[in-house]
Formats: structure tokens, C-alpha cells, sequence
């Protein structure tokens, strides 16, 4: 079983992944999705949610936009992170799971 976090609004990526309103985790399993739930962010500390959220079993990250040290924090986690993403969330975990979802390099460098 894998987990899975996105930044959300709603039941849509938010545009930045530590000032998001909400996280969306959802647990998958061969390419299925098992459990989702929807918790509020705790609030942007710096270093803070890479354990927080990797206290909550997640594995990889989908995010429109994060900085290159939040990056590397989660990697330190043994986290994945996969920027770049946009729109629905379900739909784009769904793309995720059948390895088409295409993201691009959003690095955000403040």
C-alpha cells in the first residue's frame, strides 16, 4: 500500500503546496485507490510538514508548485515529490497511477 498527499482546495490541486488550505491523502493499492481523506493544514513552519505528513504514512507528494528546500526536506523523508500538477485532484491521481500524469519542473524559488 502506498499514500499519497495533495495540496488542496477543495477537489482541486492548490496552486502552492505549503500554504494549501487542506491536504487530500489517499491511499492506493495496485493502482487502486482504497481510503481518501482530507485534513487541514497545520500551518506553514518551515521543515515542519515533511514529518508531519510522513507521520501520516505518506509516501508521495503531487504538487503544483514547492520549493526547492521543501523538496529536498520530503526527500530526506524518503517522500517522493511530483510537481507540476493541476486541476481535479481525483483526476490527477488517477493520470499518477497510470503513470501519464504529465507534470513539468515548477520549482518555486521564494
Amino acid at each position: 500500500m502506498e499514500k499519497i498527499a495533495v495540496p488542496t482546495e477543495g477537489d482541486m490541486f492548490a496552486q502552492h503546496f505549503g500554504h494549501c488550505p487542506q491536504f487530500t491523502i489517499v491511499a492506493v493499492d495496485e493502482n487502486k485507490v482504497l481510503n481518501k481523506e482530507v485534513i487541514d493544514n497545520p500551518g506553514h513552519q518551515p521543515g515542519f510538514l515533511p514529518k508531519f505528513l510522513r507521520d501520516h504514512g505518506v509516501d508521495v507528494i503531487i504538487a503544483g508548485g514547492m520549493g526547492r528546500k521543501a523538496v529536498d526536506l520530503f526527500n530526506q523523508f524518503d517522500i517522493e515529490v511530483v510537481t507540476g500538477a493541476s486541476g481535479s485532484v481525483m483526476d490527477g491521481i488517477r493520470l499518477y497511477l497510470e503513470g501519464s500524469l504529465e507534470t513539468e519542473e515548477d520549482i518555486c524559488e521564494h
